[in-house]
């Protein structure tokens, strides 16, 4: 059965409070994380936003432990681990969704953990929420 669709309204408003929380305590460790349920209301519907744009079953996009989709045309992946895996943590996906850092520079500093021919995800971020 199909996850649910998050509605456009409160994705939208989950995102923008994730990511000034995730603003104030990049600037002030000492301010409080973003609210849970917000981040992970956030993480889902940018993943949901990015399953839209790049429909298909070849790569596997993992933030734990709010969500994962399967991506991109190719492929299909059915058993076991898929061959092409993308992991990284919530700030990180937020950060690279709404356009505030790079793929590269996210690997290159290996807050990214890419498997896989097909798991460059660069051409497909930021995503359009």
């Amino acid at each position: 059965m199909p996850r649910a669709r998050i509605d456009e309204t409160a994705g939208r408003a989950a995102v923008r409070s994730a990511s000034v929380a995730l603003a104030a305590r990049a600037a002030d460790p000492s301010a409080p994380p973003p609210v849970r349920d917000e981040l992970a209301t956030a993480v889902r519907y940018l993943l949901q936003c990015l399953s839209d744009a790049a429909p298909g079953k070849s790569v596997e996009v993992r933030v734990p432990p709010f969500g994962a989709v399967q991506i991109v045309e190719g492929p299909r992946h059915t058993r076991g681990t898929p061959p092409n895996v993308v992991e990284l943590d919530a700030p990180t996906f937020l950060a690279l969704a709404r356009g505030d850092t790079v793929w590269g520079e996210a690997l290159a500093e290996g807050r990214i953990q890419a498997s896989g021919a097909r798991s460059d995800l660069s051409a497909l971020l930021p995503v359009a929420w």
